[in-house]
């Protein structure tokens, strides 16, 4: 069944264009700063192991579903599902992935905004003062300021979609990309190179089976899921930009390299540091998101040139929120545009309005809408839950049961097969059919128990 588009859709120049916008997306946050603490906090190699295990696998599986399933049809994530059948559970699923991306881009965008107010600070030489005790609590509580940071990097997210596909998204992931990984190298000799570092390359790197526990599993099941924009409707919509002689598998490998490899940048960079300077204490490297904005600036502060590593460091976390913010927001664009049969520009003001609404509740649940919880916690935090938790797994098991019972295996290889030989095939269907639901099912069910206080994770 050959499945064609009404109107010309935009697509990427190639590969290339491809391969750094994907990666672009699936290189954020969570590989920053995420990436590092759940490994410090799970057993630092054990953890890096089993991640790349699952990533092979279980990723690779996924995000060859979802972008030959994009390619396939040529739409986004709820005219992709429709395209197969138009009941309520084709309906469903669809708009499930569609959602993601629009209820994560408001409050992503407000965590960009903190990013490019410490970049900004460290440009201006107040590193030291963002090391003082209380600075982050007082700035993401300020209302105007946080607001404000917020509505700016907001303005600059709007203005790469605005351009266009190869003109905004390709373009920039094509400039930024780069930079990242080079920022990232700079960072990570500078901190593996300090006196005591190696202890921390050696506790990340080595794998020590003692360690490993079922919640070492769980904890990169969940980080893989994260990380690699699995479930949140890009990759359908990038799949669906993608040229029919574009070889699906070797970019699904290249974006899978990409991302890990920043990932573990990320983990030399910063668990190597914190061994250096802070002594290896395992409450600096199990801070969580405060990781990012309380310890390491502490850490920089104490670095003979630690303005310019603070500067390094922030210019590509921006980079990195910047790219992924920019695919979140495309996704949502290219949905609006294909549902509602509206032009770009109208498309990417409805969300720009969206943004600025559902963002602003976010900026503001730390200052004067703090006393405003759902189900116990900040605005910001409920919508990162209600998104990661548990709309992924739910859009990741209607991706399966599209392909399961509906799509069947033969088309999803002979779409991939129109570029290139399928070589992992056998790997792809035996996840696909055996492993991926038990371990979406695990990622869903646990997060809920979590947050119930039934599994402390």
């Amino acid at each position: 069944m050959e499945h064609k588009t009404k109107t010309a859709r935009s697509q990427f120049t190639g590969r290339i264009g491809y391969v750094l916008s994907v990666a672009g997306s699936a290189v954020g946050l969570g590989n920053i700063w995420r990436f590092p603490y759940l490994a410090a906090k799970y057993g630092g190699g054990i953890f890096l192991l089993v991640y790349l295990v699952l990533m092979l696998t279980f990723g690779f599986a996924l995000i060859v579903s979802e972008t030959a399933l994009g390619r396939m049809t040529g739409k986004s994530p709820v005219g992709a599902f429709a395209s197969f059948g138009k009941s309520a559970p084709f309906r469903f699923g669809g708009w499930i992935n569609a959602v993601v991306p629009m209820l994560i881009v408001p409050y992503y965008s407000v965590i960009g905004g903190w990013v490019l107010k410490y970049l900004v600070e460290y440009l201006c030489g107040n590193g030291k003062a963002m090391a003082e005790d209380g600075f982050f609590g007082s700035f993401i509580s300020s209302n105007a300021g946080a607001e404000v940071w917020f509505l700016v990097f907001t303005a600059l997210v709007f203005f790469v979609i605005l351009a266009g596909v190869k003109n905004g998204v390709e373009r920039v992931s094509k400039v930024m990309m780069p930079l990242l990984l080079l920022l990232a190298t700079f960072v990570m000799v500078y901190s593996v190179t300090r006196p005591g570092a190696l202890a921390g390359v050696r506790y990340f790197l080595v794998p020590r089976f003692e360690d490993f526990s079922i919640m070492t599993v769980v904890a990169a099941m969940g980080q893989m899921f994260y990380s690699l924009s699995i479930a949140m409707g890009i990759l359908y919509t990038y799949g669906s930009y993608m040229h029919k002689d574009v070889d699906i598998e070797k970019s699904t490998e290249q974006v899978e390299f990409f991302d890990t490899g920043v990932a573990v940048l990320a983990g030399l960079m910063i668990i190597p540091a914190v061994f250096a300077f802070s002594g290896g204490t395992m409450e600096n490297l199990k801070a969580g998101p405060s990781l990012a904005f309380i310890t390491l600036p502490k850490v920089f502060a104490s670095m003979e040139i630690g303005g310019v590593i603070g500067t390094a460091f922030f210019l590509m976390f921006f980079f990195a929120a910047l790219t992924s913010a920019i695919s979140l927001l495309e996704t949502s664009v290219s949905t609006l545009q294909d549902e509602l049969h509206l032009t770009r520009p109208v498309c990417c003001v409805l969300m720009a309005l969206l943004m600025v609404v559902l963002g602003s509740c976010s900026a503001f649940g730390y200052g004067m809408w703090d006393h405003v919880l759902l189900f116990g916690m900040q605005i910001l935090d409920f919508f990162d839950f209600l998104t990661n938790s548990i709309m992924m797994p739910i859009a990741a098991l209607a991706t399966c049961f599209l392909i399961l019972k509906v799509v069947g295996f033969k088309r999803i290889a002979d779409e991939v097969q129109i570029s290139s030989v399928f070589h992992r095939r056998k790997v792809y269907e035996f996840f696909m059919k055996y492993l991926a639901p038990v371990c979406i099912l695990v990622i869903l069910l646990s997060s809920i128990a979590n947050v119930l206080g039934l599994i402390t994770m």
